[in-house]
């Protein structure tokens, strides 16, 4: 079986082309990194290692890359020949590989391919569906039922802790034991892809918002929180009591919407706070509080990790979600040099206010109760 997939970073690598590799694909990992193409291509293998007491080492072998950039033709006949698609990319970057999906899916389609699948595993609601919808903005109207019949784009959740990283071979990955692979089932179109790791549902929404509501939620509020306390790590972050017990907090906000909304268990649901806030103090992973706080005007978005939960914790109950608002306020303190859209904050920010800021990225009316609440905690 052969796998194309797009993004061969560190999730990429350690996340799902371990998983591709232990279900007996041949991956091509397609990306734009010349040096990691390369080394991909000398070694045809890389180490992942499992980032808790046992250390455990998997050797991911039968791998091979392309470069988008310099080779794009490779990556058309890459997924011709193709079992399964799927990309791990960053949200922002999936309208970048559409030009080649289309392409390669065009081609495959003259030369009478048989039905495919492309997942994007991306931190966001709807990775797939964003990314069938720029493929399509770049093929004729007449070809679009034809894509219908042939192509699937299910939708995912993902999730995996996989943080900065500097290893002596640049291709080995260190990452959590944790892992979930959702996918939504509904939307597939052929066989079922064949990839052990994977849970497939009928319905993915209550899986990508209790994800997205607790994991990324968490996450965040570790990060801005705990920089704004002048903490570097997330770890360390949550061996802050007050940070610690501000996270909890969020959680059981978030939590709240989801039993509400998806009528999950609340103790279910309390165990499953309680497991990934124990995953950010994982004594063998050091995150840095600046990479997963990064993008924070992507979080701060109307259908993101915190103003989403917000909005609906007010529908829902009819009060204000305190602690969700302190970690929005906390965001407007992210101030990173190397990070464009923080740089882009603090500068609306500064020219325009907190009130103009978050009205603006969160979508929020300027006389929102939640917006003025933000705006006073900042």
């Amino acid at each position: 079986m052969k796998a194309v997939h797009f993004g061969a970073g560190n999730i990429g690598r350690g996340f799902i082309g371990k998983l591709l590799y232990q279900s007996g694909y041949h991956t091509t990992f397609v990306d734009v990194n010349g040096a990691v193409v390369d080394l991909l291509n000398e070694k045809k293998s890389y180490q992942v290692i499992l980032a808790d007491e046992s250390q455990e080492t998997v050797l991911v072998e039968d791998v091979s890359a392309i470069n988008s950039q310099t080779n794009p033709d490779d990556v058309v006949q890459a997924i011709v020949e193709a079992d399964l698609v799927t990309a791990a990319v960053g949200p922002h970057i999936l309208p970048a590989i559409s030009g080649l999906v289309a392409k390669g899916l065009q081609e495959r389609l003259a030369k009478g391919g048989k039905p495919l699948n492309i997942i994007a595993c991306e931190n966001m609601i709807g990775g797939s569906s964003l990314l069938k919808e720029k493929v399509y903005e770049k093929i004729d109207d007449n070809q679009k039922g034809q894509f219908d019949k042939h192509y699937g784009f299910p939708n995912a959740a993902v999730d995996r802790i996989v943080p900065n990283q500097k290893n002596e071979d640049p291709l080995t990955v260190k990452v959590e034991p944790f892992y979930e692979w959702v996918v939504e089932e509904t939307k597939l179109v052929g066989e079922r892809p064949k990839v052990e790791g994977i849970h497939f549902v009928s319905d993915l929404e209550p899986y990508i918002e209790r994800k997205l509501f607790t994991v990324n939620t968490g996450h965040a509020s570790a990060a801005y929180l705990g920089y704004q306390a002048g903490i570097k790590t997330i770890d360390q972050a949550m061996s802050n009591d007050a940070i610690k017990e501000a996270v909890k907090k969020t959680l059981q906000e978030t939590g709240r919407v989801l039993i509400k909304r998806y009528g999950f268990d609340e103790a279910t649901h309390q165990a499953y706070i309680d497991k990934i806030m124990s995953r950010f103090v994982n004594p063998y992973i050091t995150d840095e509080v600046t990479r997963v706080g990064r993008s924070p005007i992507r979080k701060l978005g109307p259908q993101d990790r915190l103003v989403r939960p917000a909005t609906q914790y007010i529908e829902l109950f009819g009060e204000q979600p305190e602690n969700l608002a302190k970690v929005m306020a906390a965001v407007l303190h992210f101030d990173t040099p190397d990070d464009p859209e923080a740089v882009e904050l603090q500068n609306v920010l500064k020219e325009k206010g907190p009130e103009e800021a978050l009205a603006t990225y969160t979508k929020l009316p300027k006389d929102s109760s939640l917006l003025k609440l933000v705006v006073e905690l900042f």
